[in-house]
């Protein structure tokens, strides 16, 4: 976007910013994000001079969503707040999930192992060496019961990171709940379920892309369905960044990973 002119603007540059530029001599001239994006000295009202504020602001809870996706956002509806976790065993990390709620936390958010990721029990051979790191392992319905142990599903929002096997972590999950007691409509949380970033940057993937959408859309039938509070993906973009795309290819990525998930959607 081009520069408003504002002749106060100018004044600083030619004077203030001038004379205190003497004392720096080694100072870059220009500075840039790490899109490659100028970040200028100074802005004043004269680079909004071109902002039309219902196009391009809009207002709480509408299009374009700049000031958040509710209306009255924190004021009427706290953010949960859940420390990501998981390591050892599904005890260990049951204990850690109860210190984390009994210490004022709101909901819990679930790091699995790498093995449990790719779909491997934790006694498999390509499993060795990777159980119980940086996650926790689930391979069975009892797993599961244990990492929820005495924790109330009905009233605990539970966030799963987990893509490749999400279908079949929360499928335990339900289950574990109806052991419980806790009917399927009581469950709230979010499976993330973007398979799409695995190919990109991650690697999780264990079928090909199109048996993998399947997956996906199944999971968002069974949600719609069967599970009325629960978010059936979450769709993320940080990994790309991580793996060397600039900010907005991360956004662009992104939201074409978005549009391809509604793409089958629609073919469902």
């Amino acid at each position: 976007m081009a520069e408003g002119r504002d002749p106060g603007r100018d004044r600083w540059r030619d004077g203030a910013r001038a004379r205190s530029l003497k004392g720096a001599p080694e100072r870059r001239d220009s500075f840039e994000t790490s899109s490659g994006l100028e970040v200028r000295d100074l802005y004043t009202p004269a680079d909004l001079a071109d902002l039309d504020e219902d196009r391009d602001l809009g207002r709480p809870g509408e299009f374009p969503f700049t000031r958040g996706v509710q209306p009255t956002m924190y004021r009427s509806r706290f953010w949960t707040m859940r420390q990501y976790a998981g390591f050892a065993t599904a005890a260990e990390t049951n204990a850690r999930f109860r210190y984390l709620l009994e210490q004022g936390q709101t909901g819990l958010s679930v790091a699995f192992d790498l093995p449990t990721q790719m779909g491997f029990d934790s006694d498999a051979p390509e499993a060795a060496g990777e159980v119980g790191r940086v996650g926790v392992p689930i391979a069975s319905l009892a797993d599961m019961e244990v990492l929820f142990d005495q924790i109330p599903l009905g009233q605990v929002s539970t966030s799963m990171t987990i893509n490749a096997t999400a279908a079949t972590l929360v499928a335990l999950y339900v289950v574990a709940a109806e052991r419980q007691g806790v009917a399927r409509d009581q469950l709230s949380g979010t499976v993330q379920n973007d398979i799409l970033k695995e190919y990109v940057a991650r690697g999780t993937w264990i079928y090909p892309p199109g048996p993998s959408m399947r997956l996906v859309t199944d999971i968002f039938e069974f949600g719609a369905r069967e599970l009325p509070k629960w978010n059936t993906i979450s769709i993320s973009g940080y990994h790309m960044r991580e793996a060397g795309a600039t900010a907005a290819q991360e956004l662009a990525f992104t939201l074409a990973d978005a549009i391809a998930y509604v793409d089958a959607c629609g073919s469902r």
